[in-house]
């Protein structure tokens, strides 16, 4: 007996029990076997159970014979009761027709709103025969109202052997599959999607039967397999468990084994709704007054008469049954308003998780399982296999005395994070190295290797690296927040300090300021020049005692100019002062201006002198892309490689063609590109936080420019994984405890390269300032030659006015002559021994004793002494004698203005004392 057939029975013998609902009638029933598809055979059967006498007819629930079965209800207007889907047109006529079962356009719209709550943007729809779109066309059409990609399978007709299908699926990495089948096929599937590996986390199931609780799910409820699904039962009312509880019972006594994969003694959804519907019926008949039930022969088409009467009861009727409320559609006979729960998978088995009805929608209660804060239910006590690649601080192999095994074999950035992690979620792991020892890219086929390949097959829970975040690698994989954030920048071989000029003293200022500066000492001397000879407040009187004399000089001549402004810049005195507000003004900013430059000098001589400077090849990118001479590229297949293939940017896309066109510049790891930027002329393209690495621990290397790009290190997860989320939040967790910065201290910080900005000031030697010593001993060299040049060229003058050789002259310009014995005679020449300056030319003439006086004077007058002469310091300065000549003063120096008449002196001499010469 099978569970329909107990089930009617069971309904029947309820009723007859209970003498409150059919006081005065007992429910007698006849049960009849046929074959789903035989239609005669259908239509015989039911013709001789309407002969009996009978109020309803309930079946049979699927083949071709329910529609002829259906055809002979309306021909005699008897109730026709229907406990499975059936197709039901818009144009339906058969008004002799109910069905329990759910609609399945609300049905579908149950499951649309599932896949929406999930957050589903594809989904795998599998039906088992060709009535599936028909049913699930509510679901299939979503693709053009909701952002949901389908992919449509159907399982095989000839046979239960899914696998082939199942396989094709995981081949084509479809995690999320909706299955429109029987309870019996859902067993199947479920019972070869272990023997695939598809039990896993990261699949998740929804199947439309009614029946999934009534499947045995034991052996998957540790596997983590995300499986949803429906339920009509209404299990939460106490009165349905006690009656579920005593058909149980009974069913148990009556068939001690069930179908392969089902429970025993479970209440299946067809006995549930066949239990109500013998209700309804008999509910209906015990209010429907004075109605008689009369025999019907299908040959003389005769109607029962009470049938229309009796049909609307039916359809009128509302019943709280073993499937909740029923209530039918008027014109349809469709059952309309119903609640479904929302059925998932736990470790303790099937749990209700929310409800969906067609006036609510969806409520969910509980997030179902794979997603929300259940998932950290899933990773407790939970192993997960982890893979990583070798890669300094991040993964490294511990060095011990001893031999190791498993995860004690590694130390590292991301180990110490892994604890953490497992720690806070509570799980364990297995740590294993990624076989071809890539990170994870995609060739020109689209196939994957490394890590993500890994994540892929799921062969691997966890990818713990320093993994790059990618929007390819995202469309892969699913990553969590990343631990770690950093760019793409260049690390490069230290440069060698330049070897300093003798000229080092001159890099302080540009060869355009050394210009400049000359341009401006030239201007500056010339303007004063031209200013002084101007400005009548820069003429002075040359003989202040002698009050009628109008003869003035200038001190700034265009020699002096010159020596003023170079005293000047060279912050030394030059005995040169300006007298007049203009050569003042001029003055005043030449000294700023000297203040500006001499301390600027200053300031950048320090820093150019005693630091020694590197000079890099390169600086930056662009620097490294406008050359050839040093190679350069990145890690094959690992992130860095794919920024520059995929990147649009000028410069980036011309070094990519570079590294592409010489397979050479790529490395196979990271080992490999350091050692070759050590040994060679190359740069290697890496994450910042490598380099940083690196370059603590070896001072040969360096970072050059700053940062390419921004990215983050994150951990890889199988695409959809259940802890991915979880895992996210830990790693917030730890970021505001501030332990990945710890972690990050303990495992960069190295031997601690000083830097250059550090750098105690060295000694200078004679490699960086010898080149002042040659220019000092070059003026000096100089002034020697000028000051030879300045005496032949002064006995050439003398010679050549006097008509004396260069020999008969002696160092002063005298002149020589030679006696008899070699005794020599010096003839002074006076007028060639006056200061120019003081006075030019002095001319002996007739003595004008008017103008001489007597008396003794014991000191020269007063402008002998402002402005004394070679032959006037040859005088005893305390009683300078007066000597019988008189001096006249021709004007001669350009410094002196000639006055409007000439003065002559006398000077008297004593009686008692010879003139000199």
């Amino acid at each position: 007996m099978n569970a329909e057939e107990h089930a009617f029975r069971f309904s029947a013998n309820i009723i007859n029990r209970n003498r409150t609902l059919l006081p005065n009638t007992t429910l007698t029933y006849d049960i009849q076997r046929i074959h789903f598809h035989d239609s005669f055979e259908a239509t015989k059967k039911a013709c001789d159970q309407l002969a009996l006498g009978v109020v309803a007819i309930f079946g049979p629930s699927q083949g071709s014979c329910t529609n002829a079965v259906q055809s002979i209800c309306n021909a005699l207007e008897v109730p026709h009761i229907q406990l499975r889907w059936k197709h039901h047109p818009l144009d339906n006529k058969d008004t002799f027709y109910v069905n329990l079962y759910p609609d399945y356009a609300s049905l579908s719209h149950a499951i649309l709103d599932l896949v929406q709550h999930l957050k589903w943007r594809s989904a795998t729809v599998v039906y088992d025969d060709s009535t599936g779109l028909i049913r699930l066309q509510e679901l299939i059409m979503a693709p053009s109202r909701y952002n949901i990609r389908l992919k449509i399978r159907q399982l095989p007709l000839d046979s239960d052997d899914s696998r082939p299908l199942l396989k094709e699926m995981k081949r084509g990495r479809e995690f999320r599959i909706i299955f429109d089948c029987s309870h019996t096929m859902a067993a199947q599937i479920l019972k070869q999607a272990m023997a695939m590996g598809m039990m896993t986390e990261y699949y998740h199931f929804i199947f439309t039967t009614l029946d999934l609780y009534a499947l045995d799910l034991e052996p998957y409820r540790y596997s983590g397999v995300n499986l949803t699904g429906f339920r009509i039962l209404n299990v939460d009312n106490p009165h349905v468990s006690a009656i579920v509880e005593k058909w149980s019972m009974e069913r148990l006594q009556a068939a001690p084994r069930a179908e392969s994969g089902l429970l025993d003694g479970v209440m299946m959804t067809d006995a549930a709704l066949l239990y109500d519907a013998v209700h309804i019926v008999s509910v209906c008949y015990q209010r429907a007054p004075q109605m008689t039930v009369n025999s019907l022969q299908c040959h003389r088409h005769k109607a029962w008469r009470f049938g229309g009467r009796f049909m609307n009861f039916i359809k009128e009727a509302q019943w709280e049954g073993l499937t909740g409320r029923i209530v039918f559609n008027k014109t349809s006979g469709l059952r309309t308003d119903f609640d479904l729960d929302i059925i998932s998978l736990k470790e303790d088995g099937l749990e209700k998780v929310g409800v969906w009805s067609p006036t609510e929608g969806l409520n969910i209660t509980e997030v179902a399982k794979g997603r929300g804060p259940n998932v950290t239910d899933s990773l407790t006590n939970r192993s997960l296999i982890v893979t990583t690649v070798l890669e300094e601080p991040f993964v490294m192999f511990r060095k011990s005395d001893r031999t190791l095994f498993g995860n004690d074999r590694f130390e590292g950035y991301c180990i110490d994070l892994l604890k953490e992690l497992a720690h806070i979620l509570g799980f364990s792991y297995e740590i294993r190295l990624v076989e071809d020892g890539k990170y994870g890219a995609q060739d020109d086929k689209g196939q994957w290797n490394g890590m993500i390949k890994e994540l892929i097959d799921h062969k691997a829970d966890l990818a713990v690296a320093p993994l790059t975040i990618t929007h390819v690698r995202e469309k892969a994989i699913d990553f969590s927040k990343p631990f770690m954030t950093l760019g793409v920048s260049i690390l490069y071989r230290k440069p060698n300090g330049t070897n300093p000029s003798v000229f080092s003293f001159l890099n302080p200022l540009s060869p355009d300021i050394w210009m400049y500066v000359l341009l401006a000492y030239l201007g500056v001397s010339c303007v004063l020049f031209v200013i002084a000879r101007f400005s009548p407040y820069e003429w002075y009187d040359a003989h202040p005692c002698n009050p009628g004399s109008e003869v003035v000089e200038n001190n700034f001549t265009l020699l002096n100019s010159f020596w003023f402004g170079m005293g000047s810049l060279m912050q030394q005195g030059s005995e040169l002062m300006p007298k007049a507000l203009s050569t003042r003004i001029i003055g005043g900013i030449w000294w700023f201006f000297t203040l500006i430059i001499i301390s600027s000098y200053t300031a950048n001589l320090a820093a150019f002198l005693t630091v020694e400077r590197m000079e890099s090849p390169i600086d930056s990118a662009d620097d490294l892309a406008k050359q050839t001479k040093i190679e350069y590229g990145a890690v094959k297949d690992g992130a860095t490689m794919t920024f520059f293939k995929k990147s649009k940017i000028s410069t980036f896309e011309k070094m990519w063609a570079f590294m592409s066109s010489k397979p050479s510049a790529l490395v196979k790891n990271n080992e490999e590109g350091i050692q070759r930027t050590l040994t060679a002329d190359y740069a290697l393209l890496m994450e910042s936080t490598t380099i940083e690495y690196v370059t603590q621990r070896n001072c040969n290397l360096t970072q050059i420019g700053g940062l390419i790009d921004s990215k983050g290190y994150g951990i890889g997860t199988p695409m959809g994984s259940p802890y991915r989320d979880k895992i996210t939040i830990a790693i917030l967790q730890l970021q505001e405890e501030d332990k990945l910065h710890i972690m990050k201290e303990k495992w960069w910080r190295g031997n601690g390269c000083p830097e250059e900005e550090n750098k105690e000031a060295s000694a200078l030697g004679i490699q960086k300032i010898g080149g002042i010593f040659i220019v000092l001993a070059a003026g000096l060299v100089l002034s020697v030659l000028v000051a030879v040049g300045e005496f032949v060229y002064k006995l050439r003058k003398t010679a050549e006015r006097e008509q004396v050789s260069l020999k008969n002259r002696g160092p002063h310009g005298e002149r020589r002559e030679w006696g008899a014995q070699g005794v020599s005679r010096v003839h002074t020449s006076q007028a060639r021994m006056v200061s120019e300056p003081a006075l030019p030319w002095l001319q002996q003439e007739a003595c004008q004793p008017h103008l001489c006086s007597d008396s003794e004077h014991t000191s020269p007058p007063l402008w002998l002494q402002a402005r004394p002469s070679p032959l006037l310091s040859s005088w005893p300065m305390q009683k300078p004698p007066l000597w019988p000549s008189c001096l006249v003063s021709p004007i001669r120096s350009p410094n002196t203005a000639r006055a409007l008449f000439n003065t002559s002196f006398k000077p008297c001499h004593s009686p008692a004392e010879n003139p000199p010469g």
